[in-house]
């Protein structure tokens, strides 16, 4: 059973910076797809930044520019590098994944993903 677990939340000033870490533990490879979700009280979830297995990113218009994923191969740590923050990025944010067997299918932020964190807050203060 695949587990995921956030860390790195917490309140920062707009324009600063934050990164968020996501380590999984049950993995039996590296060959997954795995993205950043967030969602703020009162609002949908939203996908923020994903990583196919075959390299593909995305991320969302609103943190484009802004927001960093990337995937240490070694420990299989996905990462949310977050800078420039606004306090409309304020939520909870989860990391998800799934097998590369069920993604890749163009747009990180449109799979469907099998597995979730329980989250971590980001309080962005103007």
């Amino acid at each position: 059973q695949v587990q995921l677990a956030e860390s790195g939340g917490g309140s920062e000033q707009a324009g600063g910076s934050l990164r968020l870490s996501c380590e999984p533990s049950g993995y039996i490879s590296f060959n997954y797809c795995v993205a950043w979700f967030r969602q703020a009280p009162g609002e949908e979830r939203e996908g923020v930044a994903g990583l196919d297995s075959d390299d593909t990113i995305a991320y969302a218009d609103s943190v484009q520019g802004r927001f960093a994923i990337w995937k240490d191969s070694a420990t299989n740590t996905v990462y949310l590098q977050m800078n420039s923050l606004k306090p409309e990025d304020s939520a909870t944010y989860f990391c998800a994944a799934i097998e590369s067997a069920y993604c890749n299918r163009g747009d990180p932020l449109s799979e469907n993903y099998s597995y979730w964190g329980r989250g971590t807050q980001v309080t962005v203060s103007s």
